[in-house]
């Protein structure tokens, strides 16, 4: 692959690559892989001559360094191990070695025979060869391959030449039969018993239309979109296509080498739990991407990471990448969160100008994630009136949400959070929307419905619980690659809210259970909207990128924080979010709040309620008003870094602010930048 692929494949898989320039070479240690565990590594093609860093392939590994990274195995009793030794000691009938190493080659290029097999021999070695079916045939019937899956272009252009039947669509370099090793060769390999093949698909390993905007993105895992008839294929369409895709490559190896492959292996690491399943029923279980799950247990079949090898590196680096993993060191949090609502024009020119101002300003501002509004709200009354992709049940404002998240991971190099509401759905059919509404009782102890700032929907009728899991099941579909979903401050329930438990039809959230008593505790409704958020997160994740790890995190209000008995006006609590959320974003607003303490006093008094939780400074995201909306005016950029600077004083290094507005340097970028940058010195 040529450098500007890295944007691709660091877009779905965060990048979990070994790299000389990126390793600590002077005396890493020795880690071990964890007993019943293996690791494994992704290599691609091996050369004789090789110059790290500067290589026109930054994948590309030399001979030398391979054969001395072997040496190092068989030296200090690190021991590669093949699928059969994994899937026997996954049966119980053998134990797997100490430091098991799986070795992956990809693309079934001809180093593969020529360079990598005889060091497999000289080392009785065993490894996997990753086959992209289509190449190989192409390649055996004299047609050229355009090699490396996809020209994808950050502006949204495809300079692929669909018209020439000769090249084989994927994109990158033309590469001809020479250039990949013959099926005789492969029976070869084969033969030797040290050499098994997997699927690397058919012809997955190249870019398809992803979005209106013309982007192109890896086929596997998304929806095409068709511009004539401004479309999506179906859901049915797009299973049947990888469907078809991997019983061909898997009739193709079987019919080649004399058996079917159990592995595949995903072009770019972009697997999802979906097509996993689908490669399973087509008689390959395991699923190999490029993620940070990168030890093993024997037993696990589906969503195996894979260590990307990069710059040819020599064995400290690899080891220092494994350490890296073992014990890795704390990330912080820095995150923008910012309303599409912003960025939308009707006029699509404006549009893609005002992405790319935000675009330049979250690159300039060196943070790592992005909580990205995936709903439409013009009217600010946090309700989705509309949503940003398409969807089964609210109308589309604009396709947008898949092009900005992608442009954002591949233009600003940052982790693109889907923001969404979890209850506050505004429906078409009003109707509907009152029959599924949050109830309180009255003091007659009567019920009505709720609409109180938020029109929600009640967690408790399984009816809001498949419409809002098909809301989420269409986000994970039409945007597979984000690494995470922020659930939006709608999810609470007041002191006197949800009386629609009591309803016949009510179930307890997340299972077909139910409710004997419905009058429910502070704590009991603080569970059922954990529990109700967990199921639709689970409905979107079967359809974004494993290798992502797809993390969660929700909003929360400060005053329960700070005052532990307004859990029962809040349905929130810090203990169980701490708990449950992989990040807990924390309103740490002192205007909305409300307080009559001066602010110092009162960001001291946040720390001090969220350090009382054992979890709480690594999880709690402390996140910050850029706007004072009683005011109706910006907070000064000043004091918004002030703020930063006494948490972090105190120990805080998790960060986020809202809103943000690039087009009139709200917050201004040279003084925000200070306090939210990762850099140690960002200019």
């Amino acid at each position: 692959m040529k450098r500007w692929m890295l944007g691709l494949v660091g877009f779905w898989l965060g990048l979990p690559a070994v790299a000389l320039a990126e390793a600590d070479t002077a005396n890493p240690g020795v880690p071990e892989i964890p007993e019943g565990h293996y690791f494994t590594l992704a290599y691609h093609d091996v050369r004789d001559e090789v110059e790290p860093e500067i290589d026109a392939d930054p994948y590309a590994v030399s001979t030398q360094r391979l054969a001395r990274w072997f040496e190092w195995m068989q030296e200090n009793d690190w021991n590669p191990v093949s699928l059969e030794d994994i899937e026997a000691a996954g049966r119980g009938e053998a134990s797997l070695p100490p430091n098991a190493v799986l070795l992956i080659f990809d693309d079934g290029l001809r180093s593969m025979y020529t360079h990598v097999f005889p060091l497999l021999e000289e080392f009785d070695y065993p490894a996997v060869s990753a086959i992209t079916t289509s190449w190989q045939e192409a390649a055996r019937e004299g047609r050229e391959v355009d090699y490396d899956g996809g020209r994808f272009s950050d502006v949204g252009e495809d300079f692929a030449d669909p018209d020439d039947p000769r090249i084989v669509a994927a994109g990158g370099e033309t590469l001809y039969a020479d250039d990949f090793f013959t099926w005789d060769e492969a029976r070869e390999m084969r033969d030797s018993g040290l050499v098994e093949f997997a699927s690397h698909s058919h012809d997955l390993h190249h870019g398809i239309l992803a979005n209106p905007q013309g982007n192109t993105q890896p086929a596997a895992v998304v929806r095409e979109y068709d511009p004539e008839s401004g479309a999506y294929e179906s859901e049915e369409a797009f299973e049947q296509r990888i469907r078809e895709d991997l019983e061909r490559s898997s009739r193709v190896l079987e019919e080649r080498l004399g058996e079917a492959p159990r592995a595949i292996v995903w072009p770019y690491g972009a697997g999802t739990e979906a097509i996993e399943e689908i490669a399973a029923e087509v008689g390959m279980p395991y699923s190999f991407t490029l993620g940070s799950r990168l030890f093993s247990p024997a037993g696990r079949r589906a969503d195996i990471g894979r260590m990307l090898i990069m710059d040819d590196p020599l064995p400290a680096d690899i080891l220092a990448g494994i350490t890296n993993r073992l014990d890795p060191p704390r990330d912080y949090q820095r995150a923008v969160h910012v309303d599409l609502d912003y960025i939308h024009d009707p006029d699509p020119e404006q549009t893609n100008r005002n992405l790319g101002q935000l675009l330049d300003r979250i690159k300039d501002m060196q943070v790592r994630s992005v909580y990205l509004q995936a709903f439409a709200d013009p009217d600010g009354d946090g309700n989705a009136d509309a949503l940003y992709f398409p969807n089964r049940h609210l109308p589309v404002r604009d396709d947008l949400f898949n092009r900005v998240a992608w442009q954002l991971r591949t233009r600003a190099g940052v982790e693109v959070y889907a923001w969404m509401p979890l209850l506050s759905f505004d429906l078409p059919d009003r109707e509907r929307q009152a029959g599924l509404s949050v109830r309180h009782w009255t003091a007659d102890g009567e019920i009505e419905r709720s609409d109180r700032d938020y029109r929600r929907m009640s967690p408790f009728l399984p009816e809001s619980a498949e419409l809002v899991g098909e809301i989420y099941e269409d986000l994970g579909r039409m945007a597979p690659g984000i690494h995470g979903i922020l659930i939006h401050d709608d999810a609470y329930l007041g002191d006197d809210e949800d009386a629609a438990a009591c309803l016949p039809e009510a179930r307890w959230p997340g299972s077909d259970d139910p409710i004997r008593e419905c009058r429910l505790e502070p704590r009991d409704r603080t569970r059922a909207l954990i529990e109700f958020g967990a199921a639709m997160v689970e409905r979107a994740g079967r359809h974004i990128a494993v290798g992502n790890d797809l993390r969660v995190a929700r909003n929360m209000y400060a005053r329960p924080v700070l005052d532990p008995d307004a859990e029962a006006r809040f349905a929130q609590a810090l203990g169980p979010f701490v708990e449950h959320y992989d990040e807990v974003a924390l309103m740490a607003m002192p205007y909305l709040d409300g307080t009559d303490l001066p602010e110092e006093k009162w960001f001291d008094r946040l720390f001090e309620a969220v350090d009382e939780h054992p979890k709480g400074v690594d999880r709690v995201v402390f996140e910050l008003q850029t706007r004072d909306w009683e005011e109706n005016e910006w907070i000064p950029t000043r004091t918004l870094v002030a703020w930063i600077e006494q948490l972090k004083r105190r120990g805080a290094g998790h960060f986020a602010y809202y809103p943000d507005d690039p087009f009139n340097d709200h917050p201004e970028l040279e003084v925000i930048r200070e306090g939210m940058s990762l850099t140690g010195f960002p200019y």
